[in-house]
């Protein structure tokens, strides 16, 4: 009987086991008792080179240095493109796209873009690849998959003669449209620019705050735009870029969303990593929990694994060489502390590559 007993423990303990983890993959966010699988790659912008951190482990298993040009390096931003196979990384240093390989991060080639490469982001069929140019005033949009140049946008000549200079940019899911934040404005506000990816015309604009940065989601039809000299998150319909609401954020920098899209999470990058890291729910549109320190200053960029489970911010500054690594908790969508990571010099921009 007592041997019953244990085999009927071990089974239903066995079963409850195997229920959690079909649980938590199920839910897309949240923290996840299976192990994540992947690489976050990072763009050490005062090294010249990208790391690849083993999202498992948390491991750096590569440092890759760009390839020799002109210039000294500086990779910015990382794009993945999941149907090309490719990684995007913006090198602002050489006026050019430097391609890898998403499974070895081998070399492929790169692509000339504009003067003054910056942020820059790919729509999730892998049609367009949009990449910011602050000093031409224009973004270089790229084909993932053929890699042809499509076309050189540039930016409102009215704002232009404002001062404003191209900045972040994130496209529709439907890929139809691409918004651009600019910013240099002398004025009290800068501004967010909608335009069309099949006439590369402007189809809307809108004031914000200073030093605006954008994300979005699937889930509903918004934009999201936090402001870090406003200390505010702009969230703005996407159709016309009217303002929904104004949420107060400190600092408010760096843009992550959840695959799903359930929760987005910004930066308070200026605030010394008190209250670092800031918590929204993108269905009330309000603000979860209290923010959470990070461990560092200048908490900059934010990834996010497919799972949602796990979060990554890059430390920028002339000798930070530090990125922050948090769980997600699954009930409350908060960020919890797991560890740090020593990358390159000025780590920057980052993306997950599954």
């Amino acid at each position: 009987m007592i041997k019953l007993r244990k085999l009927l423990l071990t089974i239903l303990t066995l079963s409850l086991g195997i229920l959690l983890i079909q649980t938590s993959n199920a839910s897309g966010e949240g923290y996840h008792r299976a192990k994540d699988r992947g690489s976050i790659v990072i763009a050490n912008r005062a090294s010249g080179t990208i790391s690849i951190i083993d999202v498992n482990s948390d491991i750096v298993r590569q440092t890759i240095a760009l390839p020799d040009a002109a210039n000294p390096s500086q990779p910015m931003y990382v794009t993945h493109s999941p149907r090309a196979r490719r990684v995007f990384v913006g090198d602002r240093g050489n006026n050019r796209i430097v391609i890898f390989d998403d499974q070895d991060f081998d070399f492929e080639t790169s692509i000339p873009a504009g003067n003054g490469v910056f942020h820059m982001w790919s729509d999730p069929t892998d049609n367009q690849l949009w990449v910011n140019n602050d000093i031409d005033n224009t973004a270089t949009v790229i084909d993932p998959i053929t890699l042809e140049v499509l076309a050189t946008v540039a930016m409102p000549e009215d704002l232009v003669a404002l001062g404003g200079k191209p900045h972040d940019v994130i496209l529709n899911p439907n890929g139809r449209s691409a918004f651009v934040s600019m910013v240099g404005f002398a004025g009290e506000n800068d501004y967010v620019v909608k335009y069309d990816t099949d006439s590369f015309s402007e189809v809307a604009r809108t004031e914000v705050g200073k030093d605006p940065h954008v994300s979005l989601t699937r889930r509903n039809k918004l934009l999201y735009v936090p402001t870090q000299n406003n200390n505010a998150v702009y969230i703005l319909k996407r159709k016309d870029l009217s303002v929904v609401k104004i949420l107060d954020v400190p600092g408010a920098h760096g843009a992550g969303m959840t695959r799903r899209g359930k929760t987005f999470y910004t930066t308070n990058i200026s605030g010394g990593g008190v209250n670092g890291l800031y918590t929204i729910d993108t269905k009330t549109n309000t603000l979860i929990g209290d923010a959470v320190n990070t461990p560092l200053p200048t908490p900059h960029n934010i990834a996010l694994t497919s799972r949602g489970s796990k979060l990554y911010i890059t430390h920028s500054g002339a000798t930070a060489d530090q990125v922050s690594v948090y769980r997600i908790d699954k009930r409350s969508r908060l960020p919890e502390l797991i560890t740090t990571v020593t990358v390159g010099l000025n780590p920057f921009g980052l993306a997950f590559i599954r």
